[in-house]
């Protein structure tokens, strides 16, 4: 509930006409209560008259006596009422007790009041509360608060009345609460607000108005009494209209400031009008008007606005996305932005601001707008299953394509449209740039979504993780795939790969391989009629699935429907392929000839029972008929559905005798036997598993026991006859286990029961399933170490309680469990393998060691190398170290044999080669001398330049090869031993036409009569100076050349340029320079 109170001139004179003279004369006084101040002895206790006084005494004496005050005694007692419709606790029953007694207990403790509650006839509550006054009034307070529903108003008085409602030290205000018990919020000095808000009881919500009022209107008073007494004045100040807000500051910080220090002059802001109005005591004014002018005058000095037109279809382009833009720019050139809302539908854009920051901001968002008219939009069409894929996890990759094209605005469509359209907005070169990046991107991933699913057998999906998940982390890295494995409790035996189809194939291969190596897998293709195809798959694959299933769940793939291909590939075990490839043609021969096909019903808590433990009963009809039985899978929706397939006459016997089972099914019995209590417990514990398995086993039987501890030994069975039968004698079967069970211990170290339990648990669960025993390990202890001290050592032959597992069932099963659970205790044996081995066993970063730890599922222990130990330690399962022993053992042949390969490959022989005839051993970009490493298999050193034998070459590998390598070094030395050098003058006007563009001429008569040129330097003494390098008949025939050349160029009028000798395009280098102090022939061009 909230009402509104505004203070008018008829409430004001309605308030004005309640006060006393004396109060009106004294506004503006602080207004203490006489009542509070305590009289004086005299004034308590006048003296009495004397007989012989005079009538002026008597007179003085009756004036002192009518100025007695009453004393107040410190007790008070008040009533206070709450209406029915008002309080908050109205349950009568509950009067007395309860929330509401805890609470008067509470207010009673709190403020030292007595509180007494009584109920009216009307059912409001009275109250009544004894203390000291200020114990009373805060009691008050409490009670309306917490026994009183609240109700709201609020009272609006000017604000600069607001502080005198608060008065000194927020004193009026307490006593204000205290006497109306209510709660007073007036707003603080920056709100604008002038509404004060109470929240109270109606007749506290009635008085805190009526006082509020009251002194706003005292206030009123006082201030006319002041007009009257000092000059009033109104004035205003030319300011432009968008200056206004600047000269108020954020959240009104400026106005504020004056008007603190100014709080009787009014300052009024008109919107639209260039001026602002003061309205106060003439001098206030005038101190304010000065201010404001300064403040006007400096803002006009440095500041400026603009308007722009832009379509508005453009603003929210031109704010950004949470507006980054027009905040950036903002911030950029300290300007104001006001950009019209959408419900304007204006084109003004107004910038205000420093002025060269006005035109810069202005400048770049008409740039910006100009930009969005030649914009362009375009659809691209990415199919929606990629939109994830692009946006990225968190949208890290939609990021970086926007960070590439921070033009372009990219809109996705909302993933409950399922629509593809992407849309692309910028530039228009943009715009493009990045639709074709993006359709590179879709290329790449649907490239890279290629899919394939590879059955495995379940009991292979651990070996294709590998320990620790090493082989498939392997594959995935190797082929560059995802590889998805079904879950655990899955049925699936599907792995699915995702990649490039040719990655896809490598890793299928990869996993189908260790399929195979793990298991005696073999795949076949058999031939059968594509048109038969539908039939032998059946409804939803259902026919072909009772075939995997009874041939031990071999996998039957058919090829794709309509490709016309007759090839079925069946892969499996040998025998399971065998069973299922002679079902298959048996069937398909049947389909051919005369196929019949039959449909009945039964209720599907039956199924198990029809099919029978292991599927005997099932067996049973269908060798005496001959007719496949199809039960429905969980997937499908009918679950009552039975199919019959066959040949006419099999299908008719089969549904015969089905439907003659399903009939004794029906015929419901209730029959009782006789259990041991003792025996109940295991029957009914975990929520009754072992009773949920004998009703799904046999056609829902309900089995009732007694309740606990009523010692009756009464079982009740209630369901079809022959499943009431079979489930009596199965629970006789598993109270004949009961009775002779045993109890059993098997002592193994604690330390080995982790790894006996196996991952989850997985190894201890398969040996319950298997041996029908109870395993139950013991509370792991601490080495004998209590609070840092360690325990005395106990009696040796006695097993700890941490080492002793308890087994419970029958005595041949335990025992069997028993060395089970021993077979599955780590042996740890010793390898001797040489010191020095230990690194390369190790491998780079651990990877060679790892891989046999995965390889043979054990741990290979390896000494720390400061021991220099040769003893590795093999620890693992039995069955498991003769294998790796081997490995590591056949792993050291195979280092050993390195090492001897390497010390033959670092045989070591030089040559003395004069350091001149390097260059051409090495050859041009080292062809030579790379063809002799390679042809050789030996690896050859030259000389460093600061070694002292600069005439040595070394080779390094195996003897022949290297002494091999060396003869071909030297044959090559001979050779150039064998050249001469010779001079000739060749007129130098020719040399540029001879060497041709880019040294294709020189090239090519060096290559022809194989002689190195040597053409002279810009500068040289004798320019004309070429030098001839080569065989003695070579170096003839190229002279010759040479000279015919220069002959021919020289009397054809050729008209010269001189050749520019520092060029790399006029003289290009061959081969590696060597310098002339060096080299008998100058720099080497080959």
């Amino acid at each position: 509930m909230s009402s509104v109170a505004v203070l008018t001139q008829e409430s004001f004179n309605e308030h004005r006409n309640g006060l006393l003279p004396e109060q009106i004369s004294s506004v503006g006084s602080s207004g203490n209560d006489d009542d509070d101040v305590l009289p004086t002895y005299k004034e308590a206790f006048p003296p009495l008259p004397e007989k012989a006084a005079t009538p002026e005494g008597r007179q003085e004496l009756d004036n002192a006596w009518t100025k007695i005050r009453p004393l107040k005694s410190s007790i008070i007692t008040q009533v206070f009422h709450v209406p029915l419709e008002e309080r908050k606790y109205k349950d009568i029953n509950q009067f007395g007790e309860g929330d509401q007694a805890k609470i008067c207990v509470d207010i009673m403790q709190k403020t030292g009041a007595h509180l007494e509650l009584s109920m009216a006839k009307d059912q409001g509550l009275s109250i009544m509360v004894s203390g000291k006054l200020d114990a009373v009034m805060k009691a008050r307070k409490e009670i309306v608060s917490r026994l009183q529903t609240q109700a709201s108003a609020t009272v609006a008085i000017p604000k600069e009345h607001h502080r005198f409602v608060i008065g000194k030290n927020g004193e009026k205000l307490q006593e204000l609460e205290l006497k109306t018990a209510t709660k007073i919020q007036i707003p603080r000095p920056e709100d604008p607000s002038n509404h004060i808000k109470i929240s109270g009881t109606k007749e506290g919500l009635e008085k805190a108005k009526h006082e509020i009022l009251l002194i706003s209107a005292e206030q009123v008073q006082h201030e006319s009494l002041c007009m009257s007494a000092n000059s009033y004045t109104v004035s205003s100040v030319l300011a432009p209209s968008w200056l206004h807000r600047f000269i108020i500051g954020k959240k009104g910080q400026n106005l504020a400031k004056i008007t603190q220090q100014m709080p009787k002059v009014h300052i009024e802001f008109t919107e639209g009008e260039d001026k602002i109005t003061l309205e106060g005591p003439t001098k206030d004014v005038q101190q304010v008007q000065s201010q404001i002018e300064a403040i006007v005058m400096d803002l006009v000095n440095r500041m400026d606005y603009t308007e722009i037109s832009v379509d508005p279809k453009f603003h929210r382009h031109l704010i950004g996305k949470g507006g980054a833009n027009i905040n950036r720019i903002k911030d950029q050139y300290k300007v104001s932005v006001r950009i019209p809302p959408d419900n304007e539908k204006s084109n003004l854009i107004r910038i205000e601001g420093d002025p060269q920051g006005v035109q810069e901001a202005k400048k770049e968002l008409l740039e910006l707008a100009s930009r969005m008219e030649n914009e362009r939009t375009k659809d691209m069409i990415i199919e929606q299953r990629f939109h994830r894929a692009i946006i990225g996890q968190k949208g890290e990759k939609i990021k970086e394509v926007r960070d590439k094209f921070p033009e372009v605005i990219i809109n996705f469509p909302d993933p409950a449209q399922k629509s593809d359209i992407v849309q692309l907005r910028g530039p228009r070169t943009e715009v493009e740039k990045c639709s074709k990046f993006m359709q590179k991107m879709v290329a790449e991933m649907v490239e890279n979504s290629y899919s394939v699913s590879v059955p495995i057998f379940k009991q292979f999906h651990k070996n294709i993780i590998g320990k620790g998940g090493a082989n498939i982390k392997k594959i995935r890295e190797e082929t560059n795939t995802k590889i998805d494995l079904p879950a655990e409790n899955s049925n699936s035996e599907m792995i699915v790969i995702t990649g490039k189809k040719a990655n896809c194939e490598a890793a299928r291969n990869r996993i189908l391989a260790i399929q195979k190596e793990l298991a005696n897998i073999t795949e076949i293709e058999v031939s059968i009629p594509s048109k038969l195809h539908n039939s032998l798959i059946g409804s939803k694959g259902r026919f072909v699935r009772s075939i995997m299933e009874e041939c031990g769940g071999v996998h039957i793939h058919f090829p794709t429907e309509g490709s016309g291909i007759d090839t079925v590939t069946i892969r499996g075990p040998v025998e399971d392929v065998e069973k299922a490839k002679r079902q298959l043609l048996s069937v398909a021969e049947e389909k051919q000839t005369k196929s019949h096909t039959a449909e009945l019903r039964a209720k599907p808590e039956y199924h198990k029972f029809l099919i029978g433990k292991g599927g005997g009963n099932i067996k049973k009809v269908r060798d005496s008929t001959g007719a496949r039985i199809i039960f429905p899978t969980a997937d499908d929706k009918d679950q009552e559905l039975i199919t019959v397939v066959g040949t006419e006459e099999a299908v008719r016997e089969a549904q015969k005798e089905l439907e003659t089972l399903i009939k004794s099914l029906d015929n419901v019995v209730e029959d009782g036997m006789t259990v041991d209590p003792k025996h109940h417990r295991y029957f009914v514990a975990r929520r009754g598993q072992v009773l949920r398995d004998i009703a799904d086993e046999y056609g829902g039987v309900m089995v009732s026991f007694p309740r606990t501890g009523s010692q009756s030994d009464k079982v009740t069975l209630k369901g079809a006859k022959d499943c009431v039968e079979a489930a009596k004698k199965r629970m006789l079967e598993i109270i004949e286990d009961l009775e002779a069970q045993v109890t059993m211990e098997c002592v193994i170290a604690q330390k080995f029961h982790r790894s006996i339990m196996g991952p989850k648990g997985l190894r201890i669960q398969q040996i319950t399933r298997e041996h029908n025993v109870q395993i139950k390990f013991p509370e792991r202890e601490d080495n004998g170490e209590t609070n840092g001290e360690v325990k005395d050592a106990a009696d040796p032959a006695t097993p700890r309680k941490c080492d002793v597992i308890v087994l419970s069932g029958r005595k041949e099963r335990c025992e069997a469990a028993v060395e089970a659970l021993k077979a599955l205790v780590p042996v740890t044996i010793e390898v001797e393998v040489p010191f020095e081995l230990h690194r390369y066993i190790i491998g780079q970063k651990g990877s060679g060691i790892r891989k046999m730890m995965d390889e043979y599922e054990v741990n290979i222990q390896v000494p720390a190398p400061e021991l220099h130990s040769d003893i590795i330690a093999i620890t693992g399962l039995a069955c498991h170290l003769d294998r790796a022993k081997e490995g590591l053992l056949e792993r050291v042949k195979e280092l050993q044999a390195e090492q001897e390969d390497r010390a033959l490959r670092s045989f070591k022989l030089t040559i003395t080669v004069d350091p001149k005839y390097h260059p051409k051993i090495i050859g041009r970009k080292g062809a030579i001398i790379t063809q002799i490493r390679n042809e050789h298999d030996v690896n050859i050193q030259f000389p460093e330049k600061n070694d002292e034998n600069q005439d040595q070459i070394t080779i390094t590998g195996y003897e022949q090869k290297a002494i091999a390598a060396r003869n071909a070094i030297q044959a090559i030395v001979d050779d150039l031993e064998e050249m001469i050098s010779e001079d000739i003058t060749l007129d130098s006007r020719v040399h540029a036409r001879i060497i041709g563009a880019r040294g294709k001429g020189i090239r090519k008569i060096m290559d022809e009569f194989k002689v190195d040129l040597k053409f002279p330097q810009n500068g040289a003494a004798d320019p004309n100076l070429v030098t001839v390098m080569g065989r003695p008949e070579d170096v003839d025939e190229a002279i010759d050349h040479l000279l015919n050349l220069e002959e021919e160029y020289v009397s054809s009028g050729y008209n010269f340029v001189a050749p520019d000798m520092s060029s790399s395009e006029d003289f290009p280098s061959f081969g590696a320079s060597v310098t002339p102090k060096t080299s008998p022939w100058g720099p080497k061009r080959f």
